[in-house]
């Protein structure tokens, strides 16, 4: 055996360790400093050097060591971005405002690319082909630069996902009468060369978002003549929604919705709109502060006789120092000692505690709230064990059998996102239901409760772990029993209760089975325009509208139904719908006037909190055919968390991540 001496020995470790260190290095270190030298000249990027990790660089996010997030807005980089193309794993490029030239490079690569923007340089050529390979791709930004060409209906149709596509400022021409993106929410070609007719599936953009198309026709814009009288002005409305373009054609200072937009130090103020609205007269101005003050006043004076009536009933039931719950000396529950109560039977599930219903009638009951189906009540039975009793109420059930067989394929439904349902109740005057107790509440409560001073608000973290688990819940139903095709039917914040490990549980699923039609539960803004005149008449398709509604809740901090001017300058005051007040949000591009004040005080959440308003947007669109399906939302959540998604997950149309599922002899199908 040779025996080294201790110099060869140390210049031998010496030697393994760089060449292990240089093994190690990201794959993404030489694209990046490639790029850096052909591109920054003013050597803005200094902290880009070989001796030092990219993932610690500014403007850049890793995952696993691999850049997935590049933004250099504002960099004065210049030349191509070619080098760039070699960050496989890249899920969003940001360049905007720079001096970058020549054609958009081949983009083929980037296949794990989800956001892309490159607006306002000097790109020339046309509609880059290469698009078409990024088939996750949800917002594309190419307005303000010198590109030209047609724009290609048939490959931007190819990109199915797409919510936004900003192709305004350049000089595309040709025909757009092909583009047919059924996800696009946010959507301009204005300022090109663009002639013919809009076709309908772009026709519910506003007018801006054609203007300075001279040979563009159709609707929104006046429809296509053979002679138009005035080809300078297509379709201007004094109702129209402002354009983002200033006086001669310029960009207006707006704050774009994309979520690389939101300032470090704060968030964006509305100056441009406020020096508009200088322009009246003295005395509209003063005729405005006059209606704001009557109108003040009329509501206040309104809230007082309602809050005073309200309070006048209260006092009249309750006196003292007594707590908000309502905790009964008696029973709730049916009695059987009453002359003739037809005695039913309890009916428990699998792994269910079994008790009796004399059990139930001794139990110390406090009621939890009133909803559209009955009442909840938590139970303390005498061994200490406790349950959530719904007594049921206003149901159209057409016998026990109609009953009973809905309820075994409620109670088959096992999963860590549903508040599984223990046990049942039947007889000719009374249905009860038993369900696991939820010791935190419900989303409603935690997420409206108690504003004010002195509140520990919902954080954003916790916002987004209830929107994923809500997702799996709703998705799980949706997929179980598919010959049955079940619904949940009443999603709302009142419905997602919290367990003891902070999991979303949905509650009520499958109980719009037996609604009645006047007495179909109210969902304050939760339901989708097509199930609004009948609550029985319901979808999963109408499920995935009310989820919608719940993450803009969870956005914005809002309920559903009432938006008041707390929105800021939206325009908006009094009862809005919340969609529709968003959407209008999001078209001014002050995206930002959406989220939550609350949610001010975390960082980097931005582009989180612009993914999952995307993600609402898409579910609560007015057409049910253009709601995505409840698997899907469950994967683009868990995107947005960072959480890898299975392949089969990806592949699998139908498939629920982490899911058990239920098999239809466990839904009672022709029982």
């Amino acid at each position: 055996m040779v025996k080294l001496k201790p110099q060869f020995t140390l210049l031998l470790f010496l030697f393994l360790f760089f060449n292990n260190l240089n093994a190690f290095q990201s794959p993404d270190l030489a694209p990046l400093l490639a790029f850096k030298s052909a591109s920054d000249t003013s050597n803005t990027l200094s902290n880009w050097t070989s001796t030092t990790d990219p993932c610690f660089w500014p403007a850049i996010s890793c995952v696993r060591s691999r850049v997935i997030r590049l933004v250099l807005e504002g960099f004065n980089l210049g030349g191509s971005f070619q080098p760039l193309t070699g960050l496989t794993e890249l899920r969003i490029l940001s360049l905007k405002y720079n001096r970058f030239s020549g054609p958009i490079p081949d983009l083929s690569k980037l296949t794990s690319l989800k956001l892309l923007f490159l607006s306002h340089n000097a790109f020339s050529g046309e509609f880059p082909a290469s698009v078409t390979s990024l088939t996750r791709l949800y917002r594309l930004d190419l307005s303000f630069n010198n590109l030209s060409g047609v724009i290609p209906a048939s490959q931007v149709n190819r990109l199915t996902h797409l919510l936004t596509l900003r192709l305004e400022g350049n000089g595309f021409s040709g025909q757009i009468s092909g583009l047919n993106v059924p996800n696009l929410q946010d959507f301009n070609v204005s300022c090109n060369a663009l002639s013919g007719q809009i076709p309908f599936s772009l026709s519910g953009f506003p007018e801006s978002a054609f203007w300075k198309n001279l040979l563009l026709c159709g609707a929104p814009l006046p429809s296509c003549s053979p002679v138009r009288s005035d080809p300078t002005r297509p379709g201007s409305s004094s109702g129209a929604i402002a354009s983002p373009l200033g006086p001669g054609g310029k960009p207006s200072t707006v704050v774009a919705s994309s979520p690389t937009s939101f300032p470090e130090n704060g968030w964006p103020i509305k100056s441009e709109k406020n020096h508009r609205g200088s322009k009246m007269s003295t005395a509209a101005i003063i005729a405005i502060i006059l209606g704001d003050v009557l109108v003040l006043a009329l509501v206040t004076l309104l809230l007082y006789c309602y809050f005073w009536r309200n309070s006048s009933k209260k006092m009249g039931q309750k006196s003292g120092s007594e707590v908000e719950k309502i905790v009964y000396s008696s029973s709730p529950f049916p009695n059987s000692a009453q002359p003739g109560f037809e005695k039913g039977k309890m009916v428990f599930f699998e792994g269910a505690k079994k008790f009796e219903l004399e059990d139930l009638l001794r139990a110390s009951a406090e009621m939890l709230g009133k909803g559209g189906f009955g009442t909840a009540y938590k139970a303390v039975l005498d061994d200490g064990n406790v349950v959530a009793v719904k007594r049921l109420k206003e149901m159209c059930v057409n016998g026990r059998r109609d009953f009973e067989q809905q309820m075994e394929v409620l109670g088959r439904l096992r999963h860590s996102n549903l508040v599984s349902l223990k046990a049942y109740y039947f007889a000719r005057d009374e249905k009860l239901l038993v369900y696991d107790y939820m010791t935190n509440g419900n989303l409603f409560w935690l997420l409206h409760g108690n504003r004010g001073p002195g509140r520990t608000p919902l954080d954003w973290t916790t916002r987004l772990k209830i929107a994923a688990g809500a997702a799996q819940g709703l998705a799980f139903i949706h997929s179980s029993c598919k010959s049955l095709k079940l619904t949940h039917g009443n999603i709302k914040s009142t419905n997602i209760l919290i367990d003891t490990t902070g999991n979303a549980r949905l509650s009520d699923f499958g109980l719009s089975a037996f609604a009645l039609p006047s007495t179909a539960p109210r969902s304050n803004g939760y339901r989708a325009p097509e199930a609004a005149l009948d609550g029985r008449k319901l979808t999963q398709k109408s499920d995935v509208y009310s989820f919608g509604v719940l993450l803009l809740e969870l956005l914005t901090g809002k309920c559903p139904s009432i938006v008041d001017n707390c929105g800021h300058g939206t325009g908006y005051t009094g009862i809005v719908d919340l969609p529709r007040w968003v959407q209008s949000v999001v078209r001014e591009e002050w995206t930002a006037e959406v989220f939550d004040l609350e949610l001010m005080r975390y960082k980097d959440i931005e582009e989180e909190m612009v993914g999952l308003l995307q993600i609402a947007m898409v579910c609560s669109t007015a057409s049910p055919d253009q709601r995505p399906k409840m698997n899907y939302v469950v994967k683009m959540i868990e995107e947005l968390r960072g959480v890898e998604v299975s392949p089969s997950h990806e592949t699998t149309a139908d498939s629920v991540s982490d899911s058990p599922s239920v098999s239809e002899d466990a839904c009672g199908v022709g029982q």
